[in-house]
Protein backbone atom coordinates (compact mmCIF):
# COMPACT_ATOMS: atom_id res chain seq x y z
CA UNK A 1 0.00 0.00 0.00
CA UNK A 2 3.07 2.16 0.80
CA UNK A 3 4.57 1.73 -2.64
CA UNK A 4 0.87 2.39 -4.45
CA UNK A 5 0.96 5.53 -2.47
CA UNK A 6 4.35 6.64 -3.54
CA UNK A 7 3.36 5.62 -7.20
CA UNK A 8 0.70 7.19 -7.43
CA UNK A 9 2.29 10.57 -5.85
CA UNK A 10 5.35 10.08 -8.27
CA UNK A 11 3.23 10.22 -11.21
CA UNK A 12 1.92 13.83 -10.74
CA UNK A 13 5.07 15.41 -9.32
CA UNK A 14 7.59 17.30 -12.29
CA UNK A 15 8.99 14.58 -14.55
CA UNK A 16 12.99 13.54 -13.73
CA UNK A 17 15.81 14.84 -15.93
CA UNK A 18 16.54 12.27 -18.59
CA UNK A 19 19.47 11.61 -16.58
CA UNK A 20 18.53 11.96 -12.97
CA UNK A 21 22.00 12.50 -10.60
CA UNK A 22 23.70 10.12 -8.59
CA UNK A 23 23.46 11.86 -5.11
CA UNK A 24 26.27 11.35 -2.26
CA UNK A 25 25.61 12.18 1.34
CA UNK A 26 29.38 13.51 2.94
CA UNK A 27 28.37 13.41 7.02
CA UNK A 28 31.11 14.56 8.82
CA UNK A 29 30.46 13.19 12.81
CA UNK A 30 31.41 15.22 15.67
CA UNK A 31 33.59 18.39 13.79
CA UNK A 32 32.99 21.70 14.63
CA UNK A 33 31.79 24.55 12.45
CA UNK A 34 34.69 26.80 12.47
CA UNK A 35 37.36 23.87 11.45
CA UNK A 36 37.56 24.08 7.44
CA UNK A 37 39.57 26.10 5.61
CA UNK A 38 36.94 27.36 3.75
CA UNK A 39 35.10 28.82 6.57
CA UNK A 40 38.51 30.78 7.63
CA UNK A 41 40.25 28.33 10.02
CA UNK A 42 44.13 28.70 10.20
CA UNK A 43 44.28 25.75 12.46
CA UNK A 44 42.08 23.03 10.30
CA UNK A 45 44.14 21.76 6.93
CA UNK A 46 41.41 20.34 4.67
CA UNK A 47 42.88 20.90 1.12
CA UNK A 48 40.26 18.31 -0.26
CA UNK A 49 36.96 20.06 1.26
CA UNK A 50 38.21 23.42 0.65
CA UNK A 51 38.64 21.85 -3.08
CA UNK A 52 34.92 20.69 -2.97
CA UNK A 53 33.74 24.04 -1.43
CA UNK A 54 35.45 26.26 -4.25
CA UNK A 55 33.25 24.01 -6.69
CA UNK A 56 30.14 24.17 -4.23
CA UNK A 57 26.98 26.91 -3.26
CA UNK A 58 28.40 27.18 0.37
CA UNK A 59 25.75 28.15 2.89
CA UNK A 60 27.89 28.75 5.88
CA UNK A 61 25.34 29.67 8.38
CA UNK A 62 23.98 26.36 8.29
CA UNK A 63 22.16 24.36 11.24
CA UNK A 64 21.31 20.86 12.82
CA UNK A 65 18.56 21.05 14.19
CA UNK A 66 20.01 18.94 17.50
CA UNK A 67 23.76 18.49 18.62
CA UNK A 68 23.01 14.59 19.05
CA UNK A 69 23.99 12.20 16.41
CA UNK A 70 21.07 9.61 15.71
CA UNK A 71 18.48 12.21 15.61
CA UNK A 72 20.69 14.37 13.87
CA UNK A 73 21.22 11.61 10.88
CA UNK A 74 17.61 11.04 11.78
CA UNK A 75 16.56 13.89 9.86
CA UNK A 76 18.79 13.79 7.31
CA UNK A 77 17.05 10.53 6.33
CA UNK A 78 13.69 12.01 7.08
CA UNK A 79 13.57 15.56 6.27
CA UNK A 80 11.93 15.74 9.80
CA UNK A 81 12.48 17.39 13.19
CA UNK A 82 13.44 14.46 15.70
CA UNK A 83 9.71 15.91 17.59
CA UNK A 84 7.69 14.92 14.08
CA UNK A 85 10.04 11.76 13.56
CA UNK A 86 9.59 10.51 16.98
CA UNK A 87 13.99 9.53 16.44
CA UNK A 88 15.02 12.02 19.51
CA UNK A 89 17.04 10.12 20.74
CA UNK A 90 20.71 8.26 20.49
CA UNK A 91 19.46 4.90 22.87
CA UNK A 92 16.09 3.70 23.13
CA UNK A 93 14.03 2.90 26.14
CA UNK A 94 15.74 1.09 28.84
CA UNK A 95 18.74 3.81 28.11
CA UNK A 96 22.78 2.83 27.26
CA UNK A 97 23.65 1.79 30.62
CA UNK A 98 20.65 -0.87 30.48
CA UNK A 99 21.81 -2.03 26.81
CA UNK A 100 25.70 -2.16 28.07
CA UNK A 101 24.55 -4.55 31.05
CA UNK A 102 23.08 -7.31 28.78
CA UNK A 103 24.86 -10.31 28.25
CA UNK A 104 23.12 -11.83 25.00
CA UNK A 105 22.32 -10.84 21.59
CA UNK A 106 18.62 -12.33 21.97
CA UNK A 107 18.16 -9.72 24.78
CA UNK A 108 19.98 -6.80 23.09
CA UNK A 109 17.92 -7.10 19.73
CA UNK A 110 14.33 -7.94 21.15
CA UNK A 111 14.75 -4.47 23.21
CA UNK A 112 16.22 -1.96 19.98
CA UNK A 113 14.03 -3.45 17.78
CA UNK A 114 10.32 -1.80 18.59
CA UNK A 115 12.80 1.39 17.68
CA UNK A 116 12.89 0.91 14.49
CA UNK A 117 9.24 0.41 13.74
CA UNK A 118 9.36 4.49 12.90
CA UNK A 119 12.14 4.20 10.43
CA UNK A 120 10.61 1.40 8.82
CA UNK A 121 7.70 3.21 8.04
CA UNK A 122 8.42 7.02 7.23
CA UNK A 123 9.54 8.26 4.07
CA UNK A 124 13.23 8.17 3.87
CA UNK A 125 15.58 9.22 1.54
CA UNK A 126 16.65 5.86 0.49
CA UNK A 127 13.17 4.65 0.34
CA UNK A 128 11.85 6.95 -2.18
CA UNK A 129 15.01 7.15 -4.18
CA UNK A 130 14.43 3.85 -4.88
CA UNK A 131 11.00 4.10 -6.06
CA UNK A 132 12.62 6.47 -8.90
CA UNK A 133 14.70 3.88 -9.78
CA UNK A 134 18.17 4.16 -7.17
CA UNK A 135 20.59 2.13 -5.76
CA UNK A 136 21.77 3.15 -2.66
CA UNK A 137 24.37 1.82 0.07
CA UNK A 138 24.59 2.78 3.50
CA UNK A 139 28.55 2.91 4.85
CA UNK A 140 29.12 4.34 8.19
CA UNK A 141 26.86 6.16 11.05
CA UNK A 142 23.86 4.30 11.31
CA UNK A 143 21.67 4.06 14.22
CA UNK A 144 18.52 2.74 13.00
CA UNK A 145 19.99 -1.05 12.81
CA UNK A 146 19.85 -3.22 9.42
CA UNK A 147 20.17 -0.64 6.50
CA UNK A 148 17.21 -1.98 5.04
CA UNK A 149 15.29 -0.42 7.90
CA UNK A 150 15.57 3.15 6.00
CA UNK A 151 15.10 1.96 2.48
CA UNK A 152 18.80 1.16 1.45
CA UNK A 153 19.19 -1.39 -0.63
CA UNK A 154 22.68 -2.37 -0.07
CA UNK A 155 24.60 -1.59 3.25
CA UNK A 156 27.71 -2.35 5.85
CA UNK A 157 25.54 -2.07 9.04
CA UNK A 158 23.60 -5.39 9.47
CA UNK A 159 22.68 -4.79 13.52
CA UNK A 160 25.13 -7.98 13.82
CA UNK A 161 28.07 -8.00 16.51
CA UNK A 162 31.27 -8.43 14.75
CA UNK A 163 34.31 -9.76 17.03
CA UNK A 164 37.12 -7.47 18.25
CA UNK A 165 34.63 -4.63 16.60
CA UNK A 166 35.54 -0.78 17.71
CA UNK A 167 34.88 2.30 17.32
CA UNK A 168 31.68 2.24 19.08
CA UNK A 169 30.39 -0.52 17.29
CA UNK A 170 29.29 -4.00 18.84
CA UNK A 171 31.84 -6.13 20.68
CA UNK A 172 31.84 -9.78 21.70
CA UNK A 173 33.72 -11.96 24.42
CA UNK A 174 35.37 -14.34 23.72
CA UNK A 175 32.75 -16.78 24.67
CA UNK A 176 30.27 -14.96 22.42
CA UNK A 177 28.61 -12.66 24.84
CA UNK A 178 28.26 -9.40 24.27
CA UNK A 179 30.37 -6.49 25.63
CA UNK A 180 29.19 -3.33 24.53
CA UNK A 181 26.17 -2.20 22.50
CA UNK A 182 26.20 0.32 19.60
CA UNK A 183 25.07 0.58 16.57
CA UNK A 184 27.74 0.42 13.75
CA UNK A 185 29.19 -2.64 13.65
CA UNK A 186 31.18 -2.99 10.41
CA UNK A 187 30.03 -0.24 8.70
CA UNK A 188 31.97 1.64 11.08
CA UNK A 189 35.25 0.75 9.21
CA UNK A 190 34.57 3.17 6.23
CA UNK A 191 37.14 5.77 5.96
CA UNK A 192 38.74 4.41 9.11
CA UNK A 193 39.89 1.33 7.23
CA UNK A 194 39.09 1.33 3.65
CA UNK A 195 36.86 2.49 0.96
CA UNK A 196 36.15 0.10 -0.97
CA UNK A 197 32.51 -1.64 -0.57
CA UNK A 198 31.89 2.12 -2.50
CA UNK A 199 34.17 1.57 -4.97
CA UNK A 200 32.45 -1.86 -5.58
CA UNK A 201 28.76 -0.55 -5.20
CA UNK A 202 29.49 1.92 -7.91
CA UNK A 203 31.14 -0.50 -10.04
CA UNK A 204 28.15 -2.86 -9.90
CA UNK A 205 25.61 0.22 -10.27
CA UNK A 206 26.72 3.64 -11.33
CA UNK A 207 26.60 2.42 -15.18
CA UNK A 208 22.95 0.67 -15.26
CA UNK A 209 21.34 3.10 -12.97
CA UNK A 210 21.25 6.19 -10.77
CA UNK A 211 22.67 5.74 -7.34
CA UNK A 212 22.59 7.22 -3.58
CA UNK A 213 26.11 6.56 -1.24
CA UNK A 214 25.20 7.40 2.50
CA UNK A 215 28.94 7.99 3.08
CA UNK A 216 28.79 8.75 7.24
CA UNK A 217 32.31 7.47 8.72
CA UNK A 218 33.48 7.56 12.18
CA UNK A 219 35.01 10.86 11.65
CA UNK A 220 36.61 13.13 13.30
CA UNK A 221 34.82 11.69 16.50
CA UNK A 222 36.62 9.65 19.21
CA UNK A 223 38.84 7.82 19.54
CA UNK A 224 41.13 10.07 18.37
CA UNK A 225 43.70 7.39 17.09
CA UNK A 226 44.33 9.13 13.34
CA UNK A 227 47.77 7.63 11.87
CA UNK A 228 50.98 9.56 12.55
CA UNK A 229 51.07 11.37 9.65
CA UNK A 230 48.06 13.42 10.34
CA UNK A 231 49.52 14.06 14.02
CA UNK A 232 52.67 15.45 12.01
CA UNK A 233 50.99 18.13 10.20
CA UNK A 234 49.77 20.06 13.27
CA UNK A 235 53.15 19.37 15.42
CA UNK A 236 55.50 21.99 15.29
CA UNK A 237 52.93 24.92 15.11
CA UNK A 238 52.57 26.27 18.52
CA UNK A 239 49.26 24.71 18.73
CA UNK A 240 47.83 23.69 22.20
CA UNK A 241 48.35 20.03 23.25
CA UNK A 242 44.66 19.08 23.37
CA UNK A 243 43.70 20.45 20.09
CA UNK A 244 46.26 18.41 18.35
CA UNK A 245 44.34 14.54 18.10
CA UNK A 246 40.78 16.28 17.22
CA UNK A 247 42.69 18.09 14.10
CA UNK A 248 44.45 14.60 13.09
CA UNK A 249 41.12 13.36 13.23
CA UNK A 250 39.31 16.21 10.98
CA UNK A 251 42.58 15.81 8.61
CA UNK A 252 42.03 11.86 8.61
CA UNK A 253 38.51 12.76 7.83
CA UNK A 254 39.44 15.31 4.85
CA UNK A 255 41.61 12.74 2.84
CA UNK A 256 39.29 10.29 2.85
CA UNK A 257 37.12 12.59 1.14
CA UNK A 258 39.42 13.64 -1.54
CA UNK A 259 39.71 9.56 -2.09
CA UNK A 260 35.68 9.00 -2.14
CA UNK A 261 35.75 12.00 -4.92
CA UNK A 262 38.33 10.37 -6.70
CA UNK A 263 36.40 7.51 -7.11
CA UNK A 264 33.49 9.45 -9.12
CA UNK A 265 36.59 11.21 -10.84
CA UNK A 266 38.01 7.81 -11.99
CA UNK A 267 34.88 6.26 -13.21
CA UNK A 268 33.57 9.50 -14.96
CA UNK A 269 30.97 10.20 -12.83
CA UNK A 270 31.49 13.54 -11.31
CA UNK A 271 29.57 15.68 -13.81
CA UNK A 272 26.85 13.99 -13.08
CA UNK A 273 26.61 13.27 -9.20
CA UNK A 274 25.09 15.81 -6.49
CA UNK A 275 27.67 15.86 -3.99
CA UNK A 276 26.16 17.09 -0.18
CA UNK A 277 27.98 18.17 2.43
CA UNK A 278 27.13 18.82 6.49
CA UNK A 279 28.39 17.73 9.74
CA UNK A 280 25.65 15.77 12.03
CA UNK A 281 27.17 17.99 15.10
CA UNK A 282 29.70 20.16 16.11
CA UNK A 283 32.64 19.29 19.05
CA UNK A 284 35.39 20.95 20.84
CA UNK A 285 38.33 19.79 22.62
CA UNK A 286 38.71 20.83 26.37
CA UNK A 287 41.50 21.17 27.85
CA UNK A 288 40.56 18.13 30.32
CA UNK A 289 40.74 14.16 29.82
CA UNK A 290 37.99 12.32 29.25
CA UNK A 291 36.67 10.12 31.86
CA UNK A 292 35.97 7.41 29.81
CA UNK A 293 38.96 7.49 27.89
CA UNK A 294 41.88 9.12 29.74
CA UNK A 295 44.31 9.10 26.67
CA UNK A 296 41.45 11.49 25.02
CA UNK A 297 40.58 15.00 25.74
CA UNK A 298 36.49 15.40 26.30
CA UNK A 299 34.64 17.91 24.60
CA UNK A 300 33.70 21.08 26.02
CA UNK A 301 30.48 21.05 27.79
CA UNK A 302 29.20 23.84 25.30
CA UNK A 303 29.61 21.59 22.01
CA UNK A 304 28.24 18.31 21.54
CA UNK A 305 25.07 17.71 23.14
CA UNK A 306 24.30 21.36 23.73
CA UNK A 307 21.58 24.15 22.55
CA UNK A 308 24.67 26.35 21.96
CA UNK A 309 26.23 26.96 17.98
CA UNK A 310 29.22 24.53 18.61
CA UNK A 311 26.78 21.88 18.76
CA UNK A 312 24.21 23.20 16.62
CA UNK A 313 25.67 24.97 13.55
CA UNK A 314 27.75 23.66 10.27
CA UNK A 315 28.79 24.43 6.78
CA UNK A 316 26.55 22.97 4.54
CA UNK A 317 27.75 22.33 0.41
CA UNK A 318 25.72 21.45 -2.58
CA UNK A 319 27.97 20.76 -5.48
CA UNK A 320 26.73 19.40 -8.86
CA UNK A 321 28.93 20.39 -11.80
CA UNK A 322 26.92 23.13 -14.92
CA UNK A 323 23.99 22.70 -12.90
CA UNK A 324 24.87 24.46 -9.48
CA UNK A 325 26.80 27.94 -8.93
CA UNK A 326 29.76 28.02 -6.77
CA UNK A 327 29.27 30.72 -4.42
CA UNK A 328 28.49 31.97 -0.84
CA UNK A 329 25.54 32.48 0.88
CA UNK A 330 24.59 33.50 4.20
CA UNK A 331 20.84 32.52 4.92
CA UNK A 332 20.38 30.82 7.75
CA UNK A 333 19.34 26.96 6.16
CA UNK A 334 19.00 23.96 8.20
CA UNK A 335 19.47 20.29 7.21
CA UNK A 336 16.05 19.60 7.40
CA UNK A 337 16.28 21.71 3.62
CA UNK A 338 18.60 19.36 2.43
CA UNK A 339 15.79 16.62 1.67
CA UNK A 340 12.98 18.81 -0.69
CA UNK A 341 16.46 20.09 -1.98
CA UNK A 342 17.50 16.47 -3.48
CA UNK A 343 14.15 15.50 -4.75
CA UNK A 344 13.63 18.55 -5.97
CA UNK A 345 17.21 17.69 -7.98
CA UNK A 346 15.89 14.21 -9.10
CA UNK A 347 12.82 15.68 -10.19
CA UNK A 348 10.45 14.37 -7.64
CA UNK A 349 10.05 17.94 -5.39
CA UNK A 350 6.44 16.47 -4.15
CA UNK A 351 7.13 13.01 -3.57
CA UNK A 352 7.46 13.35 0.43
CA UNK A 353 4.86 15.59 1.68
CA UNK A 354 4.33 18.14 4.17
CA UNK A 355 8.17 18.52 4.72
CA UNK A 356 8.96 21.31 6.71
CA UNK A 357 11.90 22.69 5.30
CA UNK A 358 12.36 24.25 2.01
CA UNK A 359 14.62 23.44 -0.98
CA UNK A 360 17.54 24.85 -1.86
CA UNK A 361 17.96 24.00 -5.51
CA UNK A 362 16.95 27.25 -6.90
CA UNK A 363 19.54 29.67 -5.24
CA UNK A 364 21.95 27.02 -5.39
CA UNK A 365 21.71 27.48 -9.14
CA UNK A 366 21.65 31.55 -8.89
CA UNK A 367 18.04 31.71 -10.14
CA UNK A 368 16.54 33.38 -6.46
CA UNK A 369 17.85 34.44 -3.15
CA UNK A 370 16.65 32.66 -0.51
CA UNK A 371 14.61 34.60 1.67
CA UNK A 372 15.87 35.30 5.23
CA UNK A 373 13.50 32.60 7.76
CA UNK A 374 14.12 31.75 11.22
CA UNK A 375 15.76 27.73 11.87
CA UNK A 376 14.62 25.92 14.68
CA UNK A 377 15.78 22.72 16.63
CA UNK A 378 15.63 20.88 20.02
CA UNK A 379 17.74 19.38 22.68
CA UNK A 380 17.57 16.12 23.78
CA UNK A 381 19.15 13.36 26.45
CA UNK A 382 21.05 10.12 24.81
CA UNK A 383 18.30 8.53 26.40
CA UNK A 384 14.84 8.54 25.92
CA UNK A 385 12.72 7.27 28.57
CA UNK A 386 9.72 6.48 26.39
CA UNK A 387 9.32 5.94 22.48
CA UNK A 388 7.11 8.22 20.43
CA UNK A 389 7.20 11.28 23.25
CA UNK A 390 9.30 13.36 22.63
CA UNK A 391 7.94 16.19 24.80
CA UNK A 392 8.66 13.81 28.22
CA UNK A 393 12.65 14.31 27.81
CA UNK A 394 12.90 18.05 25.40
CA UNK A 395 15.79 19.76 26.93
CA UNK A 396 15.94 22.73 25.12
CA UNK A 397 14.07 23.97 22.02
CA UNK A 398 15.81 26.89 20.44
CA UNK A 399 15.80 29.34 17.40
CA UNK A 400 17.89 31.73 15.39
CA UNK A 401 16.55 34.37 13.45
CA UNK A 402 19.02 37.15 12.19
CA UNK A 403 21.75 37.74 14.73
CA UNK A 404 19.66 36.86 16.99
CA UNK A 405 19.20 33.36 19.10
CA UNK A 406 16.67 32.45 21.71
CA UNK A 407 16.95 29.40 23.65
CA UNK A 408 14.02 27.76 25.89
CA UNK A 409 15.11 25.07 28.68
CA UNK A 410 12.34 22.63 29.91
CA UNK A 411 13.11 21.29 33.46
CA UNK A 412 10.08 18.69 33.47
CA UNK A 413 9.77 19.64 37.27
CA UNK A 414 13.42 19.84 38.55
CA UNK A 415 14.94 22.29 39.67
CA UNK A 416 17.49 22.30 36.79
CA UNK A 417 17.57 21.23 33.45
CA UNK A 418 19.01 18.04 32.21
CA UNK A 419 23.26 18.91 31.90
CA UNK A 420 22.62 22.08 33.32
CA UNK A 421 23.55 24.56 30.80
CA UNK A 422 21.29 27.11 31.39
CA UNK A 423 18.57 27.55 34.22
CA UNK A 424 16.31 30.68 32.33
CA UNK A 425 15.42 31.72 29.22
CA UNK A 426 18.72 33.12 27.42
CA UNK A 427 18.62 35.37 23.92
CA UNK A 428 22.27 36.07 22.58
CA UNK A 429 22.63 38.41 19.81
CA UNK A 430 25.54 36.41 17.95
CA UNK A 431 27.09 38.91 16.03
CA UNK A 432 27.81 41.17 18.99
CA UNK A 433 28.20 37.43 21.76
CA UNK A 434 29.30 34.88 19.28
CA UNK A 435 30.42 33.14 22.50
CA UNK A 436 26.99 33.24 24.12
CA UNK A 437 27.45 34.93 27.16
CA UNK A 438 25.33 37.54 27.83
CA UNK A 439 22.13 37.07 28.59
CA UNK A 440 19.90 39.80 26.86
CA UNK A 441 16.37 38.21 27.83
CA UNK A 442 16.07 40.63 31.03
CA UNK A 443 16.80 43.62 29.24
CA UNK A 444 13.69 45.97 28.78
CA UNK A 445 15.19 47.05 25.36
CA UNK A 446 14.89 43.75 24.37
CA UNK A 447 11.22 42.92 25.15
CA UNK A 448 9.29 43.02 21.93
CA UNK A 449 12.22 40.69 20.28
CA UNK A 450 12.11 38.12 22.94
CA UNK A 451 8.40 38.26 22.97
CA UNK A 452 8.38 38.10 19.14
CA UNK A 453 11.07 35.21 19.16
CA UNK A 454 9.64 33.45 21.36
CA UNK A 455 6.08 33.19 19.93
CA UNK A 456 7.77 32.37 16.87
CA UNK A 457 9.13 29.18 18.58
CA UNK A 458 5.44 27.80 20.27
CA UNK A 459 4.31 28.04 17.00
CA UNK A 460 6.63 25.90 15.44
CA UNK A 461 6.48 23.52 18.49
CA UNK A 462 4.94 23.69 21.84
CA UNK A 463 5.13 20.49 23.47
CA UNK A 464 2.20 19.19 25.29
CA UNK A 465 0.11 21.04 22.67
CA UNK A 466 1.04 20.02 19.81
CA UNK A 467 2.82 16.22 20.42
CA UNK A 468 1.18 14.08 17.57
CA UNK A 469 3.55 12.17 15.38
CA UNK A 470 3.01 11.66 12.15
CA UNK A 471 0.96 7.99 11.44
CA UNK A 472 3.15 5.52 10.21
CA UNK A 473 2.86 4.34 6.63
CA UNK A 474 0.92 1.13 6.33
CA UNK A 475 3.22 -1.64 5.64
Amino acid sequence: MKRLFLSCLLAVVAPAAAEPPHVVYLIADDHAWRDFGFMGSREALTPNLDRLAARSARFSNGYVPTSLCSPSLATLLTGRYPHQSGLHYNHPPPGNSAFNRMRSRAEYEQARSPAFERIRNLPSLPRVLGDLGYRSLQTGKFWEGHFSNAGFTEGMTVFEPAPGQDYGGNRVLANGELAAHGNGDHGLKIGRETLQPIADFLDRHAAQAPTFVWYAPFLPHQPHDSPARFYDLYRGRGLPAHRIPYLASVSQFDATVGELLELYDKRGLTARTLFVFVSDNGWTPDTVRDKKRSVEFAPLKRSKYSPFEDGLRTPILLSWEGVIRPGAHETLVSSVDLLPTVLEAVGAPAAVPNLPGRSLLAAARGESVLAGQPVFGEIYPGDASVLGKPARDIAYRWLRLGRYKLIVPHLHGESKPWNDYLREVSLFDLEADPGETHNLATDPAQAKRLRDLRERLDAWWTPGQNDELPPLFPR
